[in-house]
């Protein structure tokens, strides 16, 4: 699993390509070659884009779906719609296709946040939007997703 450390303001051209900031090269070198996958994000009015290694691990979870329950079927198609595989240049840089453009509402101004072994594109005013809303609550959220983990022995954290 790749553990991806970060957020980065930068620029979109004018063609949709986006430059992979130094920091975040540094992590993904290893796996540029393998390219990536982008996607529409679940949640958010934003994209994803997984590395080919950790994209495979969401595959293999998709296929032990039934696909004989309609409520499956339909999750797959509209989960893996729009999705594309890009690969990075020798700049750095990777291209956004037009429609994921116009879904996340991208413009100039990019935000690129690490969630763990993906990274979410955001556009810079959306994002500052949604991390402030989440903000607000945010005791009573981590209360909730983190509240109930079993205790690490060694440093008493989850």
């Amino acid at each position: 699993m790749i553990d991806i450390i970060g957020t980065y303001e930068c620029k979109a051209d004018i063609k949709g390509r986006i430059m992979f900031p130094v920091a975040l090269k540094k992590q993904l070198q290893k796996v540029f070659g393998d390219g990536f996958v982008i996607k529409r994000s679940v949640f958010n009015k934003c994209l994803e884009i997984h590395p080919m290694q950790e994209w495979n691990l969401v595959v293999e979870q998709v296929n032990k779906l039934n696909r004989f329950v309609k409520k499956n079927n339909d999750f797959i198609r509209s989960y893996m719609a729009g999705l594309k595989v890009v690969d990075v240049d020798g700049s750095g840089r990777f291209l956004i296709p037009k429609d994921l453009i116009l879904f996340a509402n991208l413009d100039k101004q990019i935000v690129l946040s690490s969630s763990v072994n993906m990274i979410e594109i955001w556009d810079k005013e959306l994002y500052e939007a949604s991390v402030s809303e989440t903000l607000k609550n945010f005791g009573s959220l981590a209360e909730d997703v983190m509240g109930n983990q079993p205790l690490d022995d060694k440093n008493g954290v989850s």
